[in-house]
């Protein structure tokens, strides 16, 4: 089932299940190699029982596991184990996001399978990672995004918690996860040998901090929510219009200068308040007022027009149906379809790497049902192997 790509020949063994894992591999599917998704006999995936639903099946699971083999094996039962086994034979590849401690305790962990397997790379993607007081706490993306400090810099001053929109979480872990396998697999050509990958969700909100951490290690105070502008960077945030907002990044001193420009009042880019980034950073209110005094006079559009004819980066704040059907994601290809079998054409989002040597393709193949590669998989096993499990 796999599509033209890098990583075509590369088998994965994917045992993971929600979202951070199946991100990672779902990413690595749509670069060419061929993933086959273990799942747990009868339930699978927890996903496949998340909504929203489409004629009963998981538009949420489909919509990260397309393209992928499922084949379902209890890993406490004998018999199954002996297939998995059959598997990390030939794998490239294994992927897990247990809790730390949960391989180890199924006599699959690193030090168990490497004797065995010397080129098999081991991908682990928790929540705490397999070291620290933490390492057997249970995640959620919503848990890593409280404790890793994102949500303290997400919503407006004053305002209650906020999660980040999206879970980002998962998502940052699963790439985090899939960078560090495509570096592995770099090193395996040269060395010969497999090697361990442990990244936590944790430590990749961490990660991604940045100017918030720059902020904190240079003057010592804690950081808070900002709404919708950045924090050393003026102006960089959204304004009020006449009929919504739009979103204006003026980076530096000369787009500030142009944006004046266009926006029929030059004179405010040669004020002392406004003269260089530092001091807008100082009057940033009384910029955004100025600003405002003139946006709030026409609808966003008319801006959006003024702007980007002036070279000023500038956006509207769309919503998921304005984003979909904005031309530019049509020109990427970014919204893909799948034909599944019981639901029909699906669209979902379209790999956003982009590759010179490879098509990208307009369609994938769906996500699988429960165990429907069995037939299929348990065929290409080693004869020797299939005559043991005969027995």
């Amino acid at each position: 089932m796999a599509v033209p790509g890098p990583l075509n020949g590369i088998t994965i063994i994917d045992l993971t299940r929600v979202l951070a894992g199946p991100y990672c591999t779902m990413v690595l599917s749509d670069l060419g190699a061929r993933v086959i998704k273990v799942e747990m006999p009868e339930k699978g995936d927890d996903a496949r029982a998340f909504g929203p639903f489409i004629k009963n099946k998981s538009a949420y699971f489909m919509s990260v596991n397309r393209g992928k083999e499922s084949l379902a094996l209890n890993l406490k039962d004998d018999a199954d184990r002996k297939i998995f086994e059959a598997l990390l034979e030939d794998a490239d590849i294994l992927v897990e996001n247990y809790r730390g401690g949960t391989m180890e305790r199924l006599g699959y962990g690193w030090e168990s399978l490497h004797p065995r397997y010397p080129r098999l790379i081991y991908a682990a993607c928790s929540g705490f990672g397999h070291t620290g007081p933490y390492a057997e706490r249970p995640a959620y993306d919503m848990v890593v995004q409280g404790l890793g400090g994102v949500m303290s810099l997400t919503g407006h001053p004053g305002g209650p918690p906020t999660r980040v929109g999206t879970s980002i979480g998962d998502i940052t872990a699963g790439l985090f996860t899939a960078i560090g396998i495509s570096s592995a697999l770099h090193h395996r050509t040269t060395s010969g040998e497999g090697m361990k990958i442990d990244v936590a969700m944790l430590d990749c909100q961490l990660a991604i901090l940045e100017n918030a951490l720059a902020r904190y290690f240079a003057t010592g105070e804690v950081p808070g929510p900002l709404g919708a502008r950045h924090p050393t960077i003026v102006p960089f945030q959204s304004y009020e219009t006449a009929d919504g907002h739009v979103i204006i990044a003026a980076g530096n001193d000369a787009l500030f200068a142009t944006l004046c420009q266009a926006l029929a009042r030059p004179e405010l880019a040669s004020e002392m308040r406004f003269q260089d980034n530092a001091a807008r950073g100082e009057h940033v209110e009384e910029l955004r007022v100025a600003l405002e005094a003139v946006l709030k006079q026409q609808p966003t559009e008319h801006w959006l027009d003024i702007l980007t004819k002036a070279g000023v980066p500038a956006a509207p704040i769309n919503n998921v149906e304005q984003v979909l059907n904005d031309p530019q994601i049509a020109a990427r290809n970014m919204v893909i379809k799948t034909n599944d079998p019981h639901v029909g054409t699906l669209n979902m989002a379209g790999n956003p790497i982009k590759l010179s040597a490879f098509d990208d393709p307009t369609s994938r193949e769906p996500a699988p049902d429960l165990d429907q590669h069995r037939a299929s998989i348990l065929g290409g096993l080693k004869a020797n192997i299939l005559s043991d499990l005969k027995e």
